[in-house]
């Protein structure tokens, strides 16, 4: 497996990539102190048809808009799902938007999780913190077409009880019989009976075959180069780790130059990309 079985589709977008549609809000959920899910319905098209792993600008009157992964089921085009944290102006009025406002989309943009490329091989997820939601829509694939995968496993990590993701999801993939789910945070409570470390430490507890196994990561970049560096050594090629890169997204079409990332774009060439594609970058302090 290379770097050209990562998917670059031609989707349904807007006719102009740089003006958005309007979207309605049909629900707000709060899934941590900071975090929140959007399910927004179309106001201008009948849907967007998307792939696991790409992204969306979105876009609030008046304020701005940010990059943010979609998260829903990319078998449900009529509905788009995006989970956002607020961490500044716009992704704070973002997750104070309410049942019936509208915001603007731009997109899909971006490279897919190599799903059908992984039919055949044993699958493991790794995901930490809100990195679990731009590999929700491969999860939901994942387990829709269980049975041209052989063994399926999804490890996620948090800082704390608090901040983990669909936990309600987490204990329905749980319950199933043909996915290993393990659950770590960093820092624990007296509440608190699961395991504690992080996310790599899971990796002893997971049942793959390492020479038929494709991988994907996403998270932050220093739990992504360890998360890596720990398949490797369990024997996981590295163009079979594939990873979802973040950064300063603005124009989503690679014009501005905001994202650059070496000589690649992230949001024109990622932001999924194999780890032999990136690895040398991961090493550069701020590039």
């Amino acid at each position: 497996m290379t770097e050209t079985l990562l998917v670059r589709p031609e989707t349904a977008r807007a006719p102009a990539p740089m003006t958005p549609t309007r979207w309605r809000v049909l629900r707000r959920r709060r899934e941590t102190h900071d975090t929140c899910t959007l399910e927004l319905e179309p106001l201008d098209t009948d849907g967007m048809a998307f792939r696991p792993g790409q992204f969306n600008m979105l876009y609030v009157f008046g304020i701005g808009e940010v990059p943010i992964s979609i998260s829903g089921d990319p078998a449900q085009p009529d509905r788009l799902v995006h989970t956002i944290r607020a961490v500044g102006p716009v992704s704070t009025a973002l997750c104070a938007r309410k049942a019936g406002d509208v915001i603007g989309v731009r997109g899909p943009f971006g490279s897919a999780w190599p799903v059908e490329a992984a039919e055949g091989y044993d699958v493991v997820v790794m995901a930490g913190g809100i990195g679990l939601a731009p590999l929700r829509p491969a999860i939901y694939h994942l387990l829709q077409h269980r049975g041209h995968y052989g063994n399926l496993v999804l490890l996620y990590g948090a800082r704390t009880p608090r901040d983990l993701l669909y936990v309600r999801e987490l204990e329905r993939w749980r319950g199933r019989f043909d996915v290993q789910v393990e659950v770590t945070v960093d820092h624990a409570g007296a509440g608190w009976f699961g395991h504690v470390g992080v996310v790599t430490t899971l990796l002893p507890r997971a049942h793959f075959d390492p020479e038929e196994t494709v991988a994907f990561v996403c998270g932050p970049e220093i739990m992504m180069r360890f998360a890596a560096k720990a398949l490797m050594e369990r024997g996981v090629a590295p163009e079979r780790i594939f990873l979802s890169m973040e950064r300063n997204m603005k124009c989503a079409i690679g014009l501005c130059g905001h994202c650059q990332f070496g000589p690649v774009f992230i949001c024109k060439d990622g932001p999924v990309f194999d780890f032999a594609r990136v690895a040398r970058l991961l090493t550069i302090r701020e590039l």
